[in-house]
């Protein structure tokens, strides 16, 4: 199992730590932002595969915003399984 750290952009979150064994996603954790909802996030991409949640969560935005937390993690995913 390999250990991530993505710095965020864009956001209130200022960063997402996560594990990929293969491509399957375990403990991810996001520093600061809405606590609730990216602790919801978390445990709903549990044991994903990264490709999927990609696949899902790529492009959301959050307010007047480009961009959101769920759109960062998909950004982080894609940065590890590259």
């Amino acid at each position: 199992m390999e250990h991530f750290t993505y710095k965020t952009k864009g956001t209130c979150a200022t960063a997402i730590d996560f594990d990929l064994e293969g491509h399957t996603i375990h403990n991810v954790v996001f520093t600061r932002g809405c606590n609730g909802n990216l602790k919801a996030i978390g445990k709903l991409v549990e044991g994903k595969e990264a490709e999927e949640i990609v696949a899902i969560l790529e492009g959301n935005t959050c307010g007047m915003k480009n961009t959101s937390c769920a759109d960062q993690l998909a950004h982080a995913l894609k940065e590890a399984i590259k």
